[in-house]
């Protein structure tokens, strides 16, 4: 397990002073908060990924002949 020491400008000083206002210690809010940012940053990559299969015209071509494949399956 690594250890991190890091300085704090004003803003990031009033993020975890907010983040540890319940109490939580500042390796618990910093924890935390890589996660979150982390589990963040995989969303907006999904998100970006969606929108652009949105408009791919191969890859709507191709989810509309799987759903008449899935369709003729589903009629037995």
């Amino acid at each position: 397990m690594a250890i991190v020491n890091f300085r704090t400008d004003e803003l990031t000083q009033q993020a975890l002073d907010e983040l540890t206002a319940d109490g939580a210690t500042v390796s618990a809010a910093i924890r935390q908060a890589l996660i979150d940012a982390a589990r963040q940053k995989r969303r907006d990559l999904m998100r970006r990924e969606s929108t652009a299969l949105l408009t791919d015209a191969a890859d709507l071509t191709e989810s509309r002949a799987v759903l008449r494949d899935l369709d003729d399956l589903r009629a037995w």
